[in-house]
């Protein structure tokens, strides 16, 4: 009874144990979304927003009046001798005590100012849009390393696979030559030829694993999940198995570059916020040269002094008017703002010129990943069912003794390349293929 008690308690000790170091399988669309909201570059970019947000507000801020309100209290005393027909008292000392409260209220309204403050509210908007803009381009930044590194994982995956496939084909044929060695049937060099073989299996698989396992790691940190958690990366809607309709429908869609570059260049966040610099920087050239112009602004006030609280009003002050102020000489101070800011709207008219460059370039570059992929693909389908055949050929004739072990060797290594060559291919495609929509920029998160 004892017996069966105590290993109950233990399996249920591992049951436990198992169950708190469960792995968390996440699929690609759950990446994506923790990524949206734990990767610091997106954090970052909606802190940027949020503040640009701010200075917008404060901007509509200066077409409304300032109003201040101001409090005082006093108190006052005096000491000294007390004099009688101008001669001091000794010893006589007198004091004075006397106390005052004052308070006002005033309100100032600037009428204009030479176009700064309309210069302003452009450029806060313009500077909100475009920081507006990076987020949404950070965050189509970070969806695609994401997709492209958990589709990395998977292809480390597949390949661990490959190779563990390997190694096992390389032990089987490890126990059929060491048999037929013990019988007399090959030689002893056989069988350190296949050992070697099966060790540099073993260490190809440990490889193998290990990128494997520090891809697993770079997209756990992508992500902004803890790395020392064990996570898994499993999807079935990704799918890396293409047919010829797969392809021509990819490749008729995709044929037309200045189409597809025109879309870029009309949707791209990039190239929006940096010509929402352009337009922030003109506001600039514009509160730089408002400095020109007189300024007009109105303000009105009330205060109130007494030495009693209660009667702080009873004599009262209270003023309004008009201020005209204009600058006649600053010592060319505003000449250099203003070639300061129009050297920087320079500045981002050539930015905006780059990125139309950039976004053309990395247009082309990405359709002609795209047509490599597939004709790697293609290519490495066919080099697969050539290396199959192959090795089957190589093992058959060095089982009826009609070929060398070299032989047999040399054809799984080129099976074992060949199969490698179908996975990388496979995904290589699927990466392209989402590298050409990150470079549209069309998609929103």
């Amino acid at each position: 009874m004892s017996v069966r008690l105590t290993a109950l308690s233990i399996a249920l000790v591992v049951a436990v144990a198992v169950a708190g170091a469960q792995t968390r399988t996440l699929t690609l669309e759950e990446a994506t979304k923790i990524a949206l909201v734990r990767n610091l570059n997106v954090v970052q970019a909606e802190n940027n927003a949020s503040s640009s947000e701010s200075s917008v507000l404060a901007a509509y801020g200066r077409y409304l009046p300032n109003l201040s309100a101001s409090g005082s209290w006093t108190r006052t005393q005096m000491e000294g001798p007390i004099y009688t027909q101008g001669v001091a008292i000794p010893g006589s000392n007198a004091k004075q005590t006397t106390g005052s409260y004052s308070a006002g209220l005033s309100a100032g309204l600037t009428l204009f100012d030479g176009f700064d403050r309309e210069a302003n509210l452009n450029r806060a908007q313009s500077m909100s849009d475009a920081t507006e803009h990076t987020l949404v381009r950070t965050k189509q930044s970070i969806v695609f390393q994401v997709e492209s590194s958990y589709l990395n994982v998977l292809r480390q995956e597949q390949l661990v696979k490959v190779s563990e496939e390997n190694l096992k084909r390389d032990r089987r044929q490890l126990e059929r030559i060491v048999e037929s060695n013990r019988v007399g049937a090959l030689s002893l060099a056989d069988v350190y030829r296949q050992q070697s073989q099966v060790a540099s299996d073993e260490l190809n698989l440990i490889n193998a694993q290990n990128s494997f396992d520090k891809a697993n790691a770079d997209l756990v940190a992508l992500i902004g999940l803890n790395v020392a958690d064990e996570y898994r990366f499993a999807d079935a809607t990704i799918s890396t198995t293409l047919d010829s309709t797969e392809l021509i429908a990819v490749r008729t869609k995709y044929r037309d570059l200045g189409v597809l570059t025109h879309t870029a260049l009309t949707a791209r966040p990039d190239l929006l916020g940096a010509k929402e610099n352009l337009d922030a920087s003109e506001s600039s050239v514009t509160i730089a040269r408002s400095n020109y112009f007189p300024s007009l602004s109105a303000a009105a006030g009330l205060s109130g002094n007494n030495a009693e609280f209660g009667r702080l009003f009873d004599y009262k002050t209270i003023y309004w008017g008009l201020r005209l102020n204009w600058t006649l000489f600053d010592g060319f101070a505003t000449n250099q703002a203003i070639q300061s800011a129009a050297a920087n709207k320079r500045n981002a008219e050539i930015s905006v010129a780059q990125a139309e460059r950039n976004i053309s370039v990395e247009m082309k570059k990405a359709l002609l990943d795209l047509d490599a992929a597939m004709k790697q693909y293609e290519v490495s389908q066919k080099g697969l069912t050539s290396a199959t055949e192959d090795r089957k050929i190589a093992e058959e004739r060095y089982n009826l003794g009609a070929g060398t072990l070299l032989d047999l060797l040399v054809a799984s290594a080129g099976f074992v390349s060949a199969e490698a060559n179908v996975v990388n291919a496979s995904y290589n495609y699927v990466i392209a293929k989402r590298n050409v929509e990150y470079v549209l920029g069309e998609r929103t998160y």
